[in-house]
Parts: C-alpha cells; structure tokens; sequence
C-alpha cells in the first residue's frame, strides 16, 4: 500500500475522524501497514478485541479515544470480513485505520 492508496481510502470515507487522519497523511504523517498478529483477521474478530477495551474504558470512567465507539459499531457490522489494519502517525496523535482486505476501502478509523 502507499501513500496515495491510504488517502483516496480514507478520502471517500467523509467521517470526521477520518478526515483528520487524511489531514494528517497529507501533512507528512508515517505511515505503515500492519501484518503482523491480531493486525489482520476477521472483522469480528477484531471487534471483539476493540469492544473490549472499550467496555473497560467507560467502566473505568476514562473518555475514550475520538472515533473508537463508532470504530466498534462498523467493525460489528462489517462481520466476517477480512480486516487490515494501518497506522497513521502524526505530530499530534497516531490513527489505527481498518482497511478492507483489498485495501480501497476504510472501514473504520479512530
């Protein structure tokens, strides 16, 4: 994946969060794609792991990451499918990025 590949994935998402996160791409963020581990998998089986920590966040009464509730409810409904993930590093924040499994498409962002 390169650069320009994340941006256009990101640009036809039109969220909020994701368009900090293009912001920051296009700012010069680095940027990588994850392969290794829990980076790759099944939608819902990443759901699972990020609905998680969510439940554990507001059960700790810690405010949870911009985007990460909406994050869980499209990892939800994106099911069975197979999920990558990217990270996005800016000067301010980093971005975990769910991408389909052909890499055009964002999925959720956070």
């Amino acid at each position: 994946m390169n650069r320009d590949d994340l941006e256009s994935a990101l640009d036809r998402d039109g969220r909020p969060v994701a368009r900090d996160a293009l912001a920051q791409l296009q700012a010069g963020a680095s940027f990588e794609l994850l392969t290794e581990g829990r980076a790759t998998g099944c939608a819902h089986r990443l759901w699972d792991c990020w609905s998680f920590r969510y439940e554990t966040m507001l059960d700790a009464g810690v405010t949870p990451r911009p985007g990460l509730a909406e994050a869980v409810d499209r990892l939800k409904a994106a099911g069975r499918a197979r999920v990558n993930l990217a990270a996005i590093t800016g000067s301010q924040r980093r971005f975990p990025v769910f991408l389909a499994e052909d890499l055009t498409r964002c999925i959720a962002c956070m």
